[in-house]
């Protein structure tokens, strides 16, 4: 006896609907991507709506190329600054000194070469040193003596404004010779035929565009390897072209003025350095353990007194590199210079990412927050809006900023 059996075939799908159920699913996959990776894109989308906005509110004054390359200069050392204070919240601490150290470097610097006439690189040289010692004395309190991080800083925040007092004596010292000033103001040079562009810079851009597609694939093949979740297709190739377009623009941009500054390409080697770091390399992976469950990080053999002093170094050469961009930028050592910087640091941190308890951010997370506020400071001043108004609107976005920290984390925890 034997049975026939007939597959039914599928009914098929209603005419006329096939390329909007596509654009649907493509839509759903966007959100579902943005959901599941909503502390990675959130402050990056809020960065290109507040261009977007400030574009648009200045009749694209903020986009012109020159406005573009002030951006960079004028923000240049408020980055630095971020990404050292990034490692050092990450690792469950704060430091409120990196404002005045700052000072205390350009104050010195100035010291070594207007009044002393040393070479600028031997002084270069010698205030990253400076900045390296008083790095250390804070780390060595902090670490291996055990004084909380806040006391520490606050009273190197005293220290430092003080001792820059008494370098310049209560006057401004200046100006610094042109190779020291290149650092904050300088371009790369042109070379090649005249193509109405910067070639130099173009070629740059083409070597970056190229080196985070290479990035982006090797990073998502080797996460297939360890079979861990990646982005559908989709996803990753509409992220792979925002991040091609948005560093194309920038390319001609900046091109089609004066070139890309110096400070940029320090900046994109700093960025490049300590992200590797963070990711890839054991001291990294340490400050993230540190940062996120100490007991646990100690009981793993993580030696954290060690890794947190290294952390304040480096956050006072950083903090020495900053302090002499900015004495380079404005050419002179200014006994009020770096007022206010820690606080534009730490908020960058928190903007970009990173988490009061520690263990969480990114060294791009920091770039980004940098980015939003200097946007921000640019934009309201293309705008005329007074400082006052200036310092609550960024009050705000500090506080939107942790507010969705906090719910972001309360939301995952659900």
């Amino acid at each position: 006896m034997s049975t026939d059996v007939t597959a039914k075939s599928p009914a098929p799908a209603p005419p006329g609907r096939s390329g909007s159920a596509a654009d649907g699913n493509l839509f759903r996959m966007v959100l579902d991507g943005l959901r599941r990776n909503m502390r990675q894109y959130g402050m990056l989308i809020a960065l290109g709506l507040i261009v977007a906005l400030f574009a648009v509110w200045t009749d694209g004054d903020l986009l012109l190329p020159r406005n573009v390359s002030n951006l960079v200069l004028q923000n240049s050392y408020i980055l630095i600054l971020a990404i050292g204070m990034m490692m050092v919240i990450i690792a469950g601490h704060i430091d409120l000194s990196v404002g005045s150290l700052t000072a205390f470097v350009g104050a010195f610097a100035a010291v070594l070469t207007v009044n002393h006439g040393v070479p600028w690189p031997v002084a270069l040289i010698l205030c990253l040193v400076m900045g390296a010692v008083a790095g250390s004395l804070q780390g060595f309190l902090i670490a291996y003596l055990g004084i909380p991080s806040f006391i520490v800083t606050l009273a190197g925040m005293l220290l430092f404004r003080g001792l820059t007092e008494i370098l310049l004596q209560g006057q401004t010292i200046g100006p610094f010779p042109n190779g020291l000033q290149n650092l904050g103001n300088g371009f790369l040079p042109e070379v090649g035929p005249d193509t109405n562009y910067h070639n130099i810079t173009l070629l740059l851009g083409i070597v970056l565009i190229a080196a985070v597609v290479w990035q982006e694939f090797r990073d998502r093949r080797r996460q297939q390897e360890f079979a861990l979740d990646v982005p559908p297709t989709r996803l990753f190739l509409l992220k792979l072209t925002a991040l091609v377009a948005a560093i194309l623009v920038l390319t001609m941009l900046l091109a089609s003025y004066k070139g890309a500054p110096i400070i940029l390409i320090v900046l994109g080697a700093l960025v490049v350095g300590y992200g590797y770091v963070m990711r890839n390399a054991v001291f990294g992976r340490h400050i993230y353990a540190i940062g996120g469950n100490l007991p646990a990080a100690k009981l793993s053999g993580v030696k954290d007194k060690k890794v947190s002093f290294y952390v304040f170094l480096n956050m006072g050469v950083l903090a020495a590199l900053a302090g002499l961009v900015v004495a380079a930028r404005l050419n002179a050592a200014s006994p009020k210079a770096g007022d206010g910087f820690e606080l534009e640091a730490i908020a960058s941190s928190f903007i970009g990412g990173a988490s009061m308890s520690g263990g969480v951010g990114t060294i791009l997370g920091a770039i980004i927050g940098g980015l939003v506020l200097g946007v921000l400071n640019n934009g309201m001043n293309l705008l005329s809006v007074g400082t006052d108004w200036q310092q609550v609107i960024k009050g705000l976005a500090l506080l939107a900023a942790v507010g969705f920290d906090v719910w972001n984390k309360r939301k995952s925890g659900s």
